[in-house]
């Protein structure tokens, strides 16, 4: 069973499937495919094997495609990529389920765009050969666009066009460093291929100067989508513009594809350069999550407050992602699923409440939780994972990144956990603004409570951040292989790095003290 190719193009032809029926059979139709794509994804869970086989790809999938320019159709997953995959398939008939109600026009181009949207998310996490990775990863683009543009806000324009120059630019620069890495792999073989292991195996034969570029035209396409500190701008216009279920596929999932990127392909690529970088990265991140929960604190509406805790929380991942420790790492790829789970359930609650009233503004609100107690408890959950309360998913990912980016870079990792205790003081007041005091607002007095249909697409999220946050082990069972896998990797070339001869604290240094 080709599992993988499956999972990838079911969405995409039910997108079109979906397009091509009346728009009254749109909405059902997409929730139906949706959902039929997170059935097949599930048996991916239990194919997996977490034993000897782990650190390696699995459920491969290899057919040549472009054979005299050494394309070949060639997917495969690992334990990240996997539950990067589940995170998706979940998170669709949620977004699909939440647009019943919060689109007011276009539902059949909506429904169909958000399940073409799916496929090239999931086509971007399958992807081994670095060709068709390209080709998915700019797919994304188009459906996100329109979304954006068609269905956002008053600024909606302004924020799509945007939204795509940026990733595109990033984009170009990444397919330039591709093809010098493909012109390297024929100077030495005299023979084409795109496919990610010919690749690994020639880059590390490029000259350490011109992997640091590389490496850094890879980085800038990866950290633009992240996004990382200064490159963060297009996000708050984004999310603030996108209809509710853009936003939570923006935070939820295609966040992910660039810290994504840097695990899978810049990291690996060129790990000497990757550490020659790292010390700059991991500054930018302790500043991207300052920064983050600083303005968020000041913010007066509410969906902009959780784009900002975005950046604030997506550099965290990036600071553990580039400790290059076990722990960090692990972490890293935990929090990005952390974050996929709670901040898309906030993004959701927003919604919820943008429905009724119309208003994103803090200010607007004020004791909600005497009419809408059901919504209330929800939030509350939601906002305790947000802030890493121990006992739910964002505590286990916090933890850590600290951990491991602490033995890596003490000074940075103080300052980030800075940012994490700002994190708690704006969420908090947010929610004490807008569920606790009078209710002074008389609009907000007949306020309905969450329906069934809320409930249905809400409460599997709360069940994941209790799930996540008390059984984390089964999760980090399928990370940790791969995260060890690539710290190889990353060990063997450590020698390259002119940096290394300085000596990096942390693991490294330990290792040469121990004679390893």
């Amino acid at each position: 069973m080709p599992w993988l190719s499956l999972v990838t193009f079911l969405p995409i032809l039910g997108g079109l499937l979906v397009a091509a029926l009346p728009s009254s059979m749109a909405r059902l139709s997409a929730l139906a495919v949706s959902l039929v794509t997170l059935a097949v994804s599930v048996p991916l869970w239990f194919l997996y094997d977490i034993g000897p086989k782990a650190p390696q790809f699995q459920l491969e999938e290899k057919l040549p495609w472009i054979d005299a320019f050494g394309v070949s159709y060639h997917l495969g997953i690992d334990g990240v990529s996997l539950l990067l995959i589940l995170l998706t398939t979940i998170l669709t008939p949620i977004i699909v389920l939440a647009g019943f109600s919060g689109v007011e026009k276009g539902h059949k181009g909506y429904m169909a765009l958000m399940l073409v949207l799916e496929g090239a998310m999931i086509g971007t996490f399958v992807a081994l050969d670095t060709f068709v990775f390209y080709l998915f990863w700019e797919l994304v683009l188009i459906p996100m666009y329109f979304l954006i543009g068609v269905w956002g806000g008053e600024r909606r324009i302004y924020a799509a066009v945007k939204f795509f120059i940026y990733t595109v630019v990033g984009s170009l620069l990444m397919l330039v460093a591709m093809i010098a890495l493909y012109a390297k792999y024929y100077e030495v073989h005299h023979a084409w291929s795109t496919d990610l292991f010919d690749l690994l195996s020639v880059a590390e034969q490029v000259p350490f100067g011109a992997q640091y570029w590389m490496f850094a035209a890879f980085a800038l396409a990866f950290a633009i989508k992240v996004p990382l500190f200064p490159l963060h701008t297009w996000l708050p216009d984004a999310h603030v513009e996108a209809p509710t279920g853009g936003s939570v596929v923006l935070a939820g999932v295609m966040l992910k594809m660039g810290t994504y990127g840097f695990y899978r392909f810049a990291i690996p690529l060129f790990p000497a350069a990757a550490i020659e970088w790292g010390p700059v990265i991991v500054g930018l991140s302790a500043i991207a999550v300052v920064y983050g929960a600083l303005v968020a604190l000041v913010q007066d509406d509410i969906k902009k407050l959780v784009a900002y805790s975005s950046v604030s929380h997506m550099g965290a991942v990036m600071l553990g992602l580039f400790a290059f420790t076990e722990p960090g790492m692990g972490g890293s790829v935990y929090q990005m699923l952390n974050h996929g789970v709670s901040t898309g359930a906030l993004f959701l609650l927003v919604g919820v409440l943008y429905e009724r009233r119309h208003t994103r503004a803090i200010a607007d609100y004020g004791g909600l939780s005497a009419v809408v107690p059901g919504f209330a408890v929800v939030f509350m959950i939601v906002t305790f994972s947000s802030i890493g309360l121990p006992g739910l998913n964002g505590f286990v990912g916090e933890f850590l990144i600290l951990l491991g980016a602490f033995k890596y870079a003490p000074l940075p990792t103080v300052l980030a956990t800075t940012g994490v205790i700002f994190g708690a003081a704006y969420m908090l007041w947010a929610y004490q603004r807008m569920m606790f005091g009078p209710l002074s607002n008389h609009e907000n007095q007949t306020l309905k409570d969450l329906n069934p249909r809320e409930w249905a697409y809400l409460l599997p999220l709360v069940a994941l951040i209790f799930i996540m946050g008390l059984f984390p082990q089964p999760f980090l069972d399928r990370i940790n292989p791969s995260v060890e896998a690539l710290l190889g990797r990353i060990e063997a070339h450590y020698d390259q790095s002119p940096y290394a001869s300085t000596g990096i604290p942390g693991w490294l240094t330990d290792a040469e003290q121990k004679g390893e």
